[in-house]
């Protein structure tokens, strides 16, 4: 199971030179093994592996985490959308008085998008994903509510000897009111248990966190935090903050390894990153 990242900043896509090395799209990560491609959320990074994909491939599937803009913006411009070759399947929550589809034509619609969801040459199959197991392909994928604005799922992914956790935006102090002292009441903690791979919301530092309570996100410490809790072996941060600049992003690390206690190991997620499982 190949695991790639195409986009992992938070909120809104901030390109520039000060972030070169860990990127500035939002939310994208493709899943391969085989003849089987999953694609978790729809930032803006995904319009460039829409590009690599091309118009050839049979069948794309697309697993949203949840519908805030920084993980669907990019949706639009994934060229296999646009080909009658391409069978894509759209994967994600409902809300609390939509459905995912009715979610979706939200987004595809003015003055959002010029396009509708309906005028697509193909149009993508929906499915609608709460507490869910299914299959694609080999892998098997597991689905469940983590705390964050919206509905929100989060996914555990596993070729049957490895397994890829991905919980992108979570707020993980919501959840429990005992963390990280209570595995079984925290949000997020049968998806990430026993995980090779981890990738965590991590866009805040501690003192910031105090200020932002109810936004959604959780801090490095809480990430890690987690990751032991949950006996993961690799703990990837992501959704960086948009105003984080690689310098900064680099020192943050540097201090946590320097200062935190742990036996998983840790790395800042880079757009570009390839993990092998």
């Amino acid at each position: 199971m190949k695991v790639e990242v195409w986009g992992c900043r938070g909120s809104l896509p901030s390109p520039g030179p000060e972030k070169n090395k860990y990127g500035g799209n939002t939310s994208c990560v493709e899943i391969s093994e085989g003849d089987t491609t999953i694609i978790l959320d729809g930032g803006s990074g995904i319009q460039r592996l829409g590009e690599k994909i091309g118009f050839e491939h049979k069948e794309v599937h697309i697993l949203l985490t949840h519908l805030h803009i920084d993980h669907t913006m990019g949706l639009g411009f994934f060229l296999p959308l646009y080909s009658p070759k391409v069978t894509v399947h759209l994967y994600g929550p409902a809300g609390s008085t939509q459905t995912l589809t009715e979610r979706l034509r939200r987004y595809f619609s003015p003055p959002l998008f010029p396009v509708r969801l309906s005028e697509l040459p193909n149009h993508p199959i929906i499915h609608e994903v709460h507490k869910s197991e299914f299959n694609i392909g080999s892998l098997s994928i597991s689905t469940q509510y983590v705390c964050h604005p919206s509905a929100t799922v989060g996914y555990r992914i596993s070729n049957g000897e490895k397994v890829f956790c991905y919980i992108p935006d979570h707020e993980l102090q919501v959840g429990a009111c005992n963390f990280p002292n209570e595995p079984e009441w925290t949000s997020g903690y049968n998806l990430a248990l026993n995980a090779d791979l981890l990738f965590h919301d991590a866009q805040y530092q501690n003192a910031e966190c105090c200020d932002r309570i109810g936004w959604g996100h959780s801090s490095f410490k809480e990430a890690m935090q987690f990751a032991e809790m949950c006996n993961v072996k690799k703990l990837a941060f992501f959704h960086h903050d948009p105003h984080r600049t690689d310098d900064q992003l680099e020192s943050i690390l540097g201090e946590l390894k320097g200062t935190e206690n742990t036996n998983v190991e840790t790395e800042m997620c880079a757009e570009g990153s390839v993990y092998q499982l």
